[in-house]
């Protein structure tokens, strides 16, 4: 390695990508090149810099194997930024093994953050969670300490382990203190103050309250019965039933949960659940049925008895009724949220982080658009779609697979 290459590779890892690109701005051989992509994904020229790697990978050749798995790893961070989300794992576990058969632990470190991080996106907090559970940040650079800690204090945060995700934090900041980079302690705080923000609210017939993370996570694990519009469920303590698949009667529980002790008049159940209103005979019939397959589903942990008017909960045991609603509603919130980070996806990306068809994703996208609270950029395959940030609550809740499901 001439002095040049080490010079640019010391101020990289200062995070000075202006002082990089000083040394190796004029030179194509591969080395310079990738040097050059990673000072262009540092100064946010995403696309610039994927190109630049490939090239750098391509001139390394089959024989510099280490330097080719070194490329590659760099560049699914770059896909990761820019919220390319379609590619195969396997080429990223690949160059992980290659560069452990090198000794290059660090790098392989960093291929496995990568593929955690892109499974947090995906909404796949189990396949996150194994992947993160081997590895180990003691020794580390600090740079790549606190992305570590960062990574689990996020898998922490979407699991609703609030405890772990402080004491992650903790060390993502010693960490990120040591390694005197500014946006590493920038992301520690905002993921810091995500913990004290409203996440969730509480509804009742009384009112309405916000609840931090941490009071999420204590009112689920309370023997209330929870009807959590985050995850679309009806729960208490451990037992839980899952309705994100049966929409009508989440609607229903939601609403006699809301009206709780209280009843509700069956006008007002046919309108909230079927979206009309102008009650029929025959909508009258559906909805003692739907009523009837609800009783069934949550008996274990509630009872639903009619009165004169409509129906009423009548929890076991003198159970507290709450419901768990998320900082925003409307059908887009997740949208919402996935959008608001500050990167430019793609449809695509949406729809896979999202768990929908893309078209489903273009029609919300375009009321949106209509709407002004998202814009798109680039044309056809190059475009991509923005929202500003949603400040005043963190958006934890609202990420796809946020909560367990069991």
């Amino acid at each position: 390695m001439d002095s040049l290459i080490a010079a640019s590779a010391r101020a990289l890892a200062a995070g000075d990508a202006l002082g990089a690109l000083k040394r190796v701005a004029l030179r194509d051989d591969p080395p310079a090149l990738a040097l050059r992509g990673i000072a262009m994904a540092q100064l946010g020229e995403h696309s610039r810099a994927r190109e630049l790697l490939r090239r750098a990978a391509r001139g390394f050749g089959a024989h510099e194997e280490l330097a080719r798995a070194r490329c590659l790893v760099a560049e699914a961070e770059v896909a990761l930024a820019m919220r390319d989300l379609g590619g195969s794992p396997r080429s990223l576990a690949a160059a992980a093994a290659t560069l452990d058969a090198h000794a290059d632990h660090g790098n392989a470190l960093q291929a496995r953050l990568i593929a955690a991080r892109k499974f947090l996106l995906l909404g796949r907090l189990d396949e996150a969670a194994a992947t993160l559970a081997p590895l180990d940040a003691r020794g580390l650079a600090p740079s790549l300490a606190a992305v570590a800690e960062l990574t689990a204090a996020e898998l922490a945060l979407r699991s609703l382990r609030t405890g772990a995700a402080q004491a992650a934090l903790a060390r993502a900041h010693e960490a990120a203190e040591r390694a005197r980079v500014p946006a590493l302690l920038a992301e520690v705080a905002e993921a810091r103050a995500a913990l004290s923000r409203p996440a969730a609210r509480r509804r009742s017939a009384g009112g309405e309250e916000t609840l931090r993370l941490d009071e999420v996570e204590a009112l689920l694990g309370s023997d209330a019965l929870v009807v959590d519009a985050c995850r679309r469920g009806v729960g208490a303590g451990d037992a839980w039933r899952p309705l994100a698949r049966r929409p009508v009667l989440f609607a229903l529980a939601r609403g006699l949960a809301e009206a709780w002790p209280g009843d509700v008049d069956r006008e007002a159940l046919i309108a909230y659940a079927f979206n009309t209103r102008h009650p029929d005979e025959t909508l009258r019939a559906r909805l003692r049925v739907e009523v009837g397959r609800l009783r069934a589903l949550v008996a274990p942990l509630t009872g639903i008895e009619a009165t004169a008017r409509g129906f009423v909960l009548k929890p076991h045991g003198g159970r507290e009724v709450a419901v768990l609603a998320p900082p925003i509603d409307g059908d887009q919130a997740s949208l919402l949220a996935l959008l608001s980070d500050g990167a430019a996806w793609s449809t695509s990306a949406l729809a896979l982080a999202l768990g929908a068809s893309q078209r489903t994703v273009q029609r919300a996208l375009a009321e949106l658009e209509a709407a002004g609270r998202v814009r798109a950029i680039g044309r056809a395959r190059a475009q991509r779609w923005l929202s500003p940030p949603l400040t005043g609550f963190t958006t934890i809740l609202l990420l796809p697979a946020a909560l367990p499901i069991e």
